[in-house]
């Protein structure tokens, strides 16, 4: 990576999408608890949370689906577990997720700037609002959509064309902030310019392999 790759992504740039898990908050505590819980009331062993930062980035339902993969639980229905993590995670979606360091720094500097912040996470739209409002991040973007709020989303760049278009601006304008391969992959896809973080989740290998335009080791970087 060369000197200074922070400035030289910014330049000229309108609009920064960020994604969520592992890369703003480290929130993988409060879905393993809940991975855990769902899987015990029908009956399974539990997980840990090692297993769960691996299979983190997909949204709930693979992630669900990794967890029983994982225990070989053929004969359990997907959709029957989905809905118990659901229960779970709706109980205490932020009880144990924390800020990266970094993280409110880079928003409150990029906000000062004039730019325009969204959001574009798989993680299902009704937990992000509780998220940002207990960690006091709601104020810093214009628009968050989740995994459920399109018909598709990350790795597929419509999430994140879907949000240039509604602020008008071209996505050669744009930044998509993530922590994993599919982050990269959608905003390559999209046209927009791609910068990465090595501390989140990408299924245990690093996102530098999937070779996004510029890397920070904290988002405090950026400003």
């Amino acid at each position: 990576m060369s000197p200074n790759p922070p400035l030289r992504i910014l330049d000229g740039i309108r609009l920064v999408a960020f994604d969520l898990d592992g890369t703003l908050v480290d929130s993988v505590p409060d879905l393993a608890a809940a991975v855990d819980a769902a899987l015990r009331s029908l009956g399974l062993a539990g997980v840990d949370e090692a297993s769960v930062r691996d299979w983190v980035g997909n949204g709930s339902r693979k992630l669900v689906e990794r967890a029983l993969e994982a225990l070989d639980a053929q004969d359990t229905d997907p959709e029957a577990a989905h809905e118990a993590f659901l229960h779970h995670y709706r109980l205490a979606p932020c009880r144990a997720t924390r800020l990266y360091p970094g993280v409110r720094e880079a928003l409150e500097g990029l906000r000062a700037r004039g730019l325009t912040l969204v959001l574009i996470t798989n993680k299902p739209a009704a937990f992000i609002a509780p998220i940002l409002e207990t960690l006091g991040l709601s104020d810093f973007f214009d628009l968050t959509l989740g995994g459920d709020s399109l018909a598709a989303k990350k790795p597929d760049p419509a999430p994140l064309l879907h949000v240039a278009s509604r602020f008008g601006v071209t996505p050669s304008v744009c930044l998509m902030v993530g922590d994993s391969r599919h982050d990269i992959e959608a905003g390559r896809g999209a046209g927009f310019r791609t910068l990465a973080v090595p501390y989140g989740y990408n299924h245990g290998d690093p996102v530098a392999a999937s070779a996004p335009d510029a890397m920070v080791e904290s988002l405090g970087e950026l400003v």
